[in-house]
C-alpha cells in the first residue's frame, strides 16, 4: 500500500509553510517518528515526523519551495506487516497535551492519518469527531452499540456531552462492530477511537466515494445560499441539523466527517454555513468546495461589501419600529452610503489596533499664536492640523511602513515614494476626506493655505474626484468639538490614521512641582498586518516629540 504523507494542520490561519530542509529522498527507509521535513511558518520552525514506517517512493516538494496544508510531501510504500500495524495502532484515549509547535503538528497529523487509514482499510477506526472550536474532549453519556451489532451509515452510535451541547454522533460507514473502546461516563479526547468496525464495503469509503454517493450542489446553487445569508430574512432552514439539542442550547453540530471538517478549516470555511447535499444534509468535500467557490464568485460580482454588509455575514433584520411609535424613513445620501460601505469593508478586513498618548503643546500653542497672523496674511490659517500635516509627513519618512499598503492577493507590501495626507472634514453631506498632495515638499504656511482651500471646497460641495484620491495617511481632528480619545477606523488602502481630540490644561509634574500644561490627546489606529505595536508607539512618540520640540523636524524630519 502506498500512503501520501501530507503537510498537516499547523495552527489557526496558517495555510502554507516554507520547506527548509528535506531529510529523506526516494528509496530511503523511514521509521515512525523519524523527522522527514523541516518547515517554517510565520510563527515557528517545525520538524515534522512520520507517523508510519516504510520506503519513500516519491518526494513531491523541494527545499525552498512553499507547501500548502494538506498537500502531499512524500509518498511511502508500506509493507503488509506494517499496514496491519498501522490499522491496529490505537489512538491514546486522553486529552492531548500540546506544549510546542512540533507537538501540535504531531497531534494533528495523528488524527488526520488515523481518519485516512480508517477509510482505506477493512478495519475501520471510528473516531470521536471534531465538535467545535476549542473543544478538545467530551464525556460519553451513552454508548448505543456493542460488539457484534450491525451499524449503518448515519445511525446514531454515541451520545456525548461537551461544555456547550449534548450531541448524537452518527456512523460514517456500514458494517459490524468489532470492538467497543469506550463506555458510558468516559471522558475522551477528540480524535480518539470509539469503535473498531468491520466495514461491509471493505473499507473503501474514501473521499472520492463520498463525492459519488452524493450529488453536490453547483457553485450557482451554493451562491444562492450565500446571497440568502446577505438578504434580510428570518429563514435559516438551509442549516442542516445533526442533533436534537436541549431547548436552552443553541449550538448545532452539522453532519460532516472529520476529514471534511479538517478540509473546511484548512481553506478557511465555516462548515456551519455549508449546505450538505448528502443524506440527512450530510456535508461532503465537494459541498465545501462549492460553497467556497460561491463566496469567491459573490466577491467578484458585487465586491466584498454591499449595502454595508460583509460577504458571509448576515445582516440583522430590523424590527417593526412603528409598533412603538411614529417614525420617519429617509433615504441615505450617496456620501453616507459610500461612507458606510467603505468603513464596513475597512473594519471587516483590517485588524485594527489603536494606540493612545498625549502631547504637551503648551509651547507649540505659544508659537502658533505668535506666527498665526503671518500665515493669515499669506491666505491660510495656522492650526494644529496644519502643523500635524508637516509633522506626520516627516514621521512617515522615518517610519516608511506607515506609507504603505498591503496587497494580500499577491502577498506583497507596496511602499509609496510620495506623501499625500487626507483630512477628514465634517460637512452637511457627511464625512468627506479630501487629500492634500506632496505634503513633504511644502512648508507649514503652504500646507495651511492648502488646508483652508480644500476644506472650503469640501463644505461648498466643489471637490473633484482627484481631490479625494491618492491618500497615504489620514488625520481626523475632533478637537474643535470636544472629547478625549476615540478609535478612528483606518481609511483603506492606507494603513494608519491619527485621531486628534480636544486639548485641555492638566497638572504635569516637572522638576519637583506640578505645572499647568496644555495636553492634546492623540489616537493612532493602524493595520496590524504591516505595523507592529512597538513600531506604532515609536511613531506616535516621534510625532509627540516633534510637537513638543519643533526643532526635531529640521533635525530628523
Amino acid at each position: 500500500m502506498i500512503v501520501d504523507f501530507r503537510l498537516p494542520l499547523l495552527g489557526d490561519n496558517i495555510h502554507s509553510a516554507d520547506v527548509i530542509k528535506l531529510h529523506v529522498k526516494a528509496g530511503d527507509k523511514v521509521e515512525v517518528d523519524q523527522v522527514v521535513v523541516e518547515i517554517e511558518t510565520d510563527k515557528a520552525t517545525v520538524e515534522v515526523p512520520s507517523e508510519i514506517a516504510g520506503i519513500v517512493k516519491e518526494v513531491f516538494v523541494k527545499e525552498g519551495s512553499k507547501a500548502n496544508v494538506g498537500e502531499p510531501i512524500i509518498s511511502i510504500e508500506v509493507g503488509a506487516q506494517q499496514q496491519e500495524t498501522v490499522e491496529q495502532k490505537p489512538v491514546v484515549n486522553e486529552t492531548p497535551k500540546v506544549n510546542t509547535a512540533a507537538e501540535e503538528v504531531k497531534t494533528e497529523t495523528k488524527i488526520a492519518e488515523a481518519s485516512k487509514q480508517a477509510k482505506t482499510s477493512a478495519s475501520y477506526n471510528f473516531l470521536i469527531p471534531t465538535l467545535g472550536e476549542n473543544i478538545s474532549s467530551a464525556q460519553i453519556t451513552k454508548v448505543l452499540l456493542k460488539a457484534g451489532d450491525k451499524v449503518s451509515v448515519d445511525q446514531v452510535v454515541l451520545e456525548i456531552e461537551t461544555d456547550k451541547a449534548t450531541v448524537e454522533v452518527p456512523s460514517e460507514v456500514d458494517g459490524v462492530v468489532k470492538e467497543v473502546k469506550v463506555k458510558d461516563g468516559d471522558k475522551v479526547a477528540i480524535g480518539s477511537v470509539a469503535f473498531v468496525i468491520d466495514a461491509i464495503d471493505n473499507g473503501k469509503l474514501t473521499v472520492e466515494n463520498e463525492k459519488q454517493k452524493s450529488t453536490p450542489q453547483s457553485a450557482t446553487e451554493q451562491l444562492s445560499i450565500v446571497n440568502s445569508q446577505l438578504s434580510i430574512t428570518k429563514e435559516h432552514t438551509h442549516m442542516p441539523q445533526l442533533v436534537n439539542l436541549p431547548k436552552n442550547i443553541s449550538k448545532v453540530v452539522v453532519p460532516a466527517a472529520p476529514s471534511v471538517r479538517l478540509f473546511a478549516r484548512e481553506i478557511g470555511v465555516d462548515i456551519n454555513n455549508v449546505r450538505g447535499s448528502g443524506k440527512n444534509g450530510r456535508i461532503s468535500i465537494n459541498d465545501v468546495k462549492a460553497y467556497s467557490k460561491a463566496i469567491n464568485q459573490q466577491i467578484q460580482q458585487s465586491g466584498v461589501v454591499g449595502g454595508g454588509a460583509v460577504v458571509g455575514v448576515a445582516r440583522e433584520t430590523l424590527p417593526d419600529f412603528t409598533k412603538w411609535g411614529e417614525i420617519d424613513r429617509q433615504p441615505m445620501s450617496n456620501v453616507r452610503r459610500k461612507t458606510a460601505e467603505h468603513l464596513s469593508y475597512a473594519w471587516a478586513t483590517v485588524p485594527h489596533v489603536t494606540q493612545f498618548d498625549k502631547a504637551d503643546i503648551t509651547e507649540l500653542e505659544n508659537l502658533r499664536k505668535m506666527f498665526g497672523k503671518k500665515v493669515e496674511a499669506a491666505g491660510g490659517k495656522l492650526t494644529v492640523t496644519g502643523i500635524l500635516l508637516k509633522v506626520i509627513a516627516s514621521a512617515m519618512k522615518v517610519f516608511p511602513q506607515f506609507n504603505s499598503s498591503v496587497d494580500m492577493e499577491k502577498n506583497e507590501i507596496i511602499f509609496k515614494k510620495f506623501l499625500n495626507i487626507g483630512i477628514a472634514v465634517d460637512t452637511e453631506k457627511g464625512l468627506l476626506v479630501p487629500v492634500i498632495k506632496d505634503v513633504d515638499k511644502k512648508n507649514i504656511t503652504q500646507l495651511s493655505i492648502d488646508l483652508a482651500e480644500i476644506s472650503k471646497k469640501a463644505r461648498d460641495k466643489k471637490l473633484s474626484i482627484d481631490d479625494m484620491q491618492g491618500g497615504c495617511f489620514t488625520i481626523s481632528n475632533l478637537g474643535g468639538i470636544g472629547g478625549t480619545y476615540f478609535t478612528p477606523i483606518v481609511n483603506t488602502p492606507e494603513v494608519a490614521i491619527m485621531g486628534v481630540s480636544k486639548s485641555a490644561y492638566e497638572p504635569v509634574y516637572i522638576d519637583g512641582k506640578f505645572e499647568p500644561r496644555l495636553m492634546m490627546p492623540l489616537s493612532l489606529s493602524y493595520d496590524h498586518r504591516i505595523i507592529d505595536g512597538a513600531d506604532a508607539i515609536r511613531f506616535l512618540r516621534w510625532v509627540i516629540n516633534a510637537l513638543e520640540n519643533p526643532f526635531l523636524l529640521s533635525l530628523e524630519g
